[in-house]
């Protein structure tokens, strides 16, 4: 695929195979970024774990500090007065059935779902129609819970899922490139730390095997993942 010029010229800016600090890397995708909109800005994490094993599967959430520059949309299925506490929360579409009926028929006007366990019987039929988008409600995520009110607050300050994919790598949003330096800084910190402290006790030598920062539109940057790994061992 043909790359766009801007994207041509950016190559041109920094070293391709260079190892950078993580925050001279950020400085790069900020100054690199041409686009007329503000692009997110993204982490790529290369680990070391084999995701065919069920004991090195890494997966989680982690709430970024500064969120990720999108305010996401909430659906959450509950009946009674958690209904009632989920739209106080402030979620975006709240019911039960209804929904379900509506996601059947072709529906996603919504960024994330939560579930009380309640529910599960009705959204599990959702399953293949939500599974495959990556919108189904799970206990893992956190997003099959009582504690709606909490959760829809996370969620709409930052709160991000992540996991591992079938290639070891996990991909994550941690800014826009109008963030400040510091900001975008303490999003990759935080996202590092969860992730270090998700390793599975099965996972063999080098944890981080490489780290690429990127914008939606720009080339990948390489960060030194010894560095950054360094910088967040609690």
């Amino acid at each position: 695929m043909k790359k766009s010029k801007a994207y041509q010229e950016a190559l041109k800016k920094f070293d391709r195979n260079h190892l950078y600090d993580p925050a001279e890397a950020l400085q790069l995708v900020k100054e690199m970024s041409a686009s007329k909109f503000d692009e997110t800005v993204e982490v790529h994490i290369k680990l070391g774990v084999d995701p065919r094993h069920a004991d090195q599967q890494v997966r989680g959430t982690v709430s970024l500090p500064h969120g990720t520059g999108k305010t996401r949309k909430v659906l959450v299925f509950a009946k009674g007065e958690k209904q009632k506490e989920a739209e106080t929360a402030g979620a975006d579409y709240v019911g039960a059935e209804e929904l379900a009926e509506k996601i059947q028929g072709g529906w996603f006007d919504f960024d994330v779902a939560v579930a009380t366990p309640d529910m599960m019987a009705v959204v599990g039929k959702l399953g293949k129609i939500l599974g495959p988008r990556g919108l189904m409600p799970n206990p893992k995520a956190g997003t099959v819970t009582f504690d709606i009110e909490r959760t829809i607050n996370e969620l709409k300050a930052g709160r991000i899922e992540y996991r591992v994919d079938k290639t070891a790598i996990i991909h994550a949003p941690i800014g826009r490139v109008s963030f400040e330096i510091d900001k975008l800084m303490d999003n990759m910190n935080s996202f590092a730390e969860a992730l270090i402290k998700a390793r599975p006790a099965a996972a063999k030598g080098q944890y981080m095997r490489s780290v690429t920062v990127c914008s939606t539109m720009g080339p990948g940057v390489k960060i030194n993942p010894l560095v950054l790994m360094a910088a967040n061992r609690k």
